[in-house]
Parts: structure tokens; C-alpha cells; sequence
């Protein structure tokens, strides 16, 4: 019988957060209390920075802008905020990093609970996936699973399976 697969990813769809923050911004420029605070949210290069008046009205704009990633479908944990910086003119900004790939020392804890489900798969880390092999569908199903319910503290999607 063939082995069957599943890779464990974590990606983020780029247009559905460009599509958040057009959103979020029309949202900043019409609202009472930020209108006219020069918050700003952009998007450079494949990280988000946002930039406003004060830390009250950068705590709003980070609302905002959560709320529209949420309503794109965009997981929150795929988000990893910096500190908040002082920039020019006694603004703040903070730049928002987005997960690209499950770090190393995630994968080697998603394949201890891969091991430690005591059925028979195997888990291999390969460059920013783990890929789960074995010869049972339901094993793999259980596998993804529990995987699911253990927090790891950063968004997995399940893709390639065959």
C-alpha cells in the first residue's frame, strides 16, 4: 500500500492583508476619533507599520486593523507586533511582522507531538514545513487532529494532503 501525506504549513494570503489595511484605512480617515490624527497603516515589503498621534490612538488603529484581518480570514496569530517606537514629530509607529513559514524550534515541537501520539507516522522537518508520512488516512486524520488542539502559539494550515 502507498504512503500517504500531509504537509504542515504556515503561510499568509498577502492580498487578503493588503485588502485588510485598504479597508482599515478607510475606516481611520472616517472615523470621528482618528480622523485627522495622521494614523497611518502600510504594508513594506511583507511586513505592516503603523505609525499615529499617541500610543492611545495606535492601541485604536491596531483595533481597527485587527478586526479587518479577522474579517478577511487572516489569523491573528500569523501577526507578531514589535515594540512601539517614538518617531518623527512625537508620533509612534510599531511594525507587525508576518509569520512566513513555522520557525525551527516549532517544527521540532510539532514533531514531538507527531512522535508522541504513539501511532505510526513519521514527521520530518523540511526547510519551513513539517511533512507527515504514514500508511494509515485515519492515523494522519488523528494526527491533524491533535495537532489542532495543542496551542503552539502560531497558525498552522494542513495542505498537500494525498
Amino acid at each position: 500500500m502507498a504512503e500517504s501525506s500531509f504537509d504542515v504549513v504556515s503561510s499568509v494570503d498577502l492580498q487578503e492583508v493588503k485588502n485588510a489595511i485598504s479597508q482599515a484605512m478607510k475606516e481611520i480617515t472616517t472615523r470621528f476619533d482618528l480622523k485627522g490624527s495622521g494614523s497611518d497603516v502600510g504594508l513594506q515589503g511583507e511586513e505592516i507599520v503603523i505609525t499615529s498621534a499617541d500610543e492611545f490612538k495606535l492601541k485604536a488603529v491596531k483595533d481597527v486593523l485587527d478586526t479587518r484581518l479577522v474579517k478577511r480570514n487572516v489569523p491573528l496569530k500569523a501577526l507578531s507586533y514589535g515594540p512601539v517606537d517614538k518617531a518623527l514629530g512625537g508620533t509612534v509607529r510599531q511594525k507587525v511582522a508576518l509569520q512566513k513559514g513555522i520557525p525551527t524550534e516549532k517544527a521540532r515541537e510539532i514533531v514531538k507531538i507527531v512522535k508522541g501520539s504513539k501511532l505510526k507516522v513519521q514527521a520530518a522537518i523540511q526547510g519551513d514545513q513539517v511533512r507527515v508520512s504514514g500508511k494509515n488516512k485515519d492515523d494522519l486524520q488523528s494526527v491533524m487532529q491533535s495537532l489542532k488542539a495543542v496551542d503552539l502559539g502560531i497558525d498552522m494550515q494542513f495542505t498537500n494532503y494525498r
